[in-house]
């Protein structure tokens, strides 16, 4: 039995799910999400509570309960409070401007790079070096990240680049000349 798919979801207040034609819909506030499910599991409300149960006892079903549930789960998480990544550019030289909805990045290279902000997606820029990116969908949210990571990865000797402001950033060390065995 799968141990998350088992648990229930308390619906807070303000949020409202409905279930039609194996779809759900959260809304929350001015944000609206909706999941497909499969038909290997059935979700209903009951209680202020949202259950997912499976139809039968095969393991596909057994995983498919732990995921619609945990993908229900962060959708009422993502209409109630949102989700945020943070990301810190490190590099001499290297600093970010916000220009109406775009993202000016200037990262060492000839030219500015620029990021279009994407719909259900806000960007923000605390200061020179950091970007916030937040949304109520958590798998929107976490590939714009990687998308604005990937523009310029670290560089290991130095550590230039973009990363996670959580992320561990490991440098190798470089080399050394002239040393004597």
């Amino acid at each position: 039995m799968s141990r998350i798919g088992k648990l229930p979801i308390s619906i807070p207040a303000g949020v409202t799910v409905e279930i039609k034609d194996n779809v759900v819909t959260v809304k929350g506030g001015n944000t609206t999400l909706t999941q497909a499910y499969s038909k290997n599991v059935t979700v209903e409300v009951k209680d202020n509570t949202i259950l997912v149960t499976r139809n039968d006892d095969t393991r596909d079903s057994n995983a498919k309960q732990g995921l619609y549930r945990q993908l229900i789960n962060n959708m009422v998480i993502g209409v109630k409070d949102g989700f945020k990544k943070s990301l810190t550019v490190q590099g001499v030289g290297y600093k970010i401007s916000k220009q109406g909805k775009k993202l000016v990045m200037n990262l060492g290279l000839s030219h500015p790079v620029e990021f279009e902000e994407v719909e259900g997606i806000t960007l923000e820029v605390p200061d020179n070096n950091t970007i916030l990116v937040k949304g109520a969908n958590k798998e929107l949210v976490g590939e714009i990240a990687a998308k604005i990571r990937a523009l310029r990865p670290i560089e290991p000797y130095h550590g230039y680049g973009i990363h996670y402001t959580d992320e561990r950033v490991i440098l190798k060390p470089g080399k050394s000349a002239g040393k004597k065995k």
